[in-house]
């Protein structure tokens, strides 16, 4: 029998952000193309917000909704991260520990029996559940390798030795990788970890990530990364080295646009654009979590004030913080967007020349997939480790700030931006950019990846 008719059922399993259901749904829909069944578990609401199965695969890929139990101080339709203020999100660790029950029955019930299980950081006691129903085990890192190997392996990770106890703990390169890739953060990158909710309350899931990352990795028989080869070779080598067990790059599973070219909120984006001079405006916008403070949200937009490109400015929470005034004084060649923008599309205009972003790994994916200029502007999670690496790979320049508090001005800001549009110190890093274009925006690069991701796990599972 030809091992292309040899067909898995595979379950994904990912954690409740939108910046891990996507990927993993991305990847759902490439296994699917090549004939696997996938069972495709989250929540009911994230369900329906990322799991829009397209008609072709419709036979291949089934959702599968279990309800989120209820958590104290956690609001009854919180399904995801965006849901919640950061200081509660460990709260939805709990919820998610509690489907423990839900999903085994599902493992044991569910025909075909699966093959392969493929989840997330979160569910620490997952793979001890998979081993004990048969299932291979596979951990899909939607981080990059570099951030990766910055967190470090299971051992570490386990380690009183190596335990990281303060915010100044994270801003020092770790022992296990090279002191010379500075990879490591910057103080006020990890400050908000450390902030509590307005009634001065600090919740607790009872296992900490650490934990959950070392347990989630250790128990996996392979590790899958959303990234390749030719962007992070030795990334990619240092965690191999690290984890001792097979790593597969997926590929970067570049974002498919989902909105249609006769959208109303498009259209009216577009007519924006298309005014623009190409390669002249830059597009600024920070994910569905990241929050500005006032002072950053002032800060950032007397910058484009004074930068002189054109703007369009996705800012869909903290539309108040702007400056008085701000709006009459810029409308001429700037726009402010407090609802959901498809921003696949906005990066594929011809009239975007540089994308300032908060450095989520999803977001610079679809950026460095058209060629766009990065301007960097780190808040937390993983962003700064992003950061360091995109500026390591030169596709992007940072906003200069404070490494303690974060602090910046908004002439910084205005400079940056020059710099990354016009100015000649930007020039090599615009045409690095471009270069990029070859690479995440190719879906052959990608399906290659996952086809050899594939044959290993069919050879692997006996089939």
């Amino acid at each position: 029998m030809e091992e292309q008719a040899k067909h898995l059922h595979i379950v994904m399993f990912p954690w409740l952000a939108m910046g891990h259901l996507r990927p993993f749904f991305e990847l759902s829909k490439c296994l699917a193309r090549k004939g696997h069944k996938i069972s495709f578990v989250s929540t009911p609401r994230n369900l329906q917000k990322t799991a829009k199965v397209p008609r072709n695969l419709s036979h291949l890929i089934e959702p599968v909704a279990i309800p989120l139990p209820p958590v104290d101080h956690l609001p009854p339709d919180a399904e995801s991260t965006m849901d919640v203020p950061h200081t509660k999100r460990q709260l939805l660790k709990v919820a998610f520990d509690m489907l423990e029950p839900e999903l085994r029955s599902f493992l044991e019930n569910t025909r075909p029996k699966p093959d392969w299980i493929i989840y997330d950081f979160a569910p620490h006691w997952l793979p001890r559940v998979a081993e004990e129903l048969a299932i291979k085990r596979a951990y899909f890192s939607i981080f990059t390798a570099a951030t990766m190997a910055f967190i470090g392996p299971p051992w570490a990770l386990l380690s009183e030795e190596h335990a990281r106890v303060t915010p100044e703990d994270f801003t020092v390169v770790p022992a296990w990788v090279p002191a010379s890739s500075g990879m490591a953060f910057r103080l006020h990158e990890v400050a908000r970890y450390l902030e509590k909710d307005p009634d001065g309350n600090k919740y607790d899931s009872g296992t900490s990530d650490w934990t959950r990352f070392a347990l989630t990795i250790d128990g996996s028989n392979i590790v899958i990364f959303r990234s390749c080869v030719d962007f992070e070779p030795e990334w990619l080598e240092t965690v191999r080295r690290l984890y001792q067990k097979p790593v597969f790059p997926a590929g970067v599973l570049p974002s498919v646009d989902e909105c249609g070219d006769d959208d109303a909120e498009w259209l009216r984006i577009r007519e924006f654009l298309d005014l623009q001079k190409e390669g002249s405006l830059v597009y600024v916008a920070f994910g569905s979590e990241v929050v500005l403070t006032h002072k950053e949200t002032q800060e950032l937009a007397l910058g484009l004030e004074q930068c002189g490109s054109p703007f369009l400015w996705v800012l869909n929470k903290g539309y108040e913080k702007l400056p008085e005034g701000f709006g009459d004084r810029v409308r001429d060649r700037g726009v402010v967007y407090s609802k959901w923008a498809p921003q696949v599309k906005i990066l594929g205009h011809v009239a975007v020349g540089g994308f300032l972003t908060h450095c989520g790994w999803s977001s610079a994916v679809e950026a460095l997939g058209f060629g766009r200029m990065l301007i960097l502007f780190p808040v937390m999670n993983d962003q700064g480790t992003n950061c360091r690496l995109l500026q390591a790979k030169k596709v992007g320049i940072e906003i200069p700030r404070n490494e303690v508090d974060g602090a910046f001005t908004s002439d910084a800001v205005a400079e940056t931006v020059r710099v990354a549009l016009v100015g000649e110190e930007g020039r090599s890093i615009r045409e690095n950019a471009r270069k990029m274009k070859e690479l995440f925006g190719s879906e052959s690069i990608s399906n290659s990846y996952v086809d050899t991701l594939v044959h290993h796990m069919i050879q692997t599972n006996g089939i």
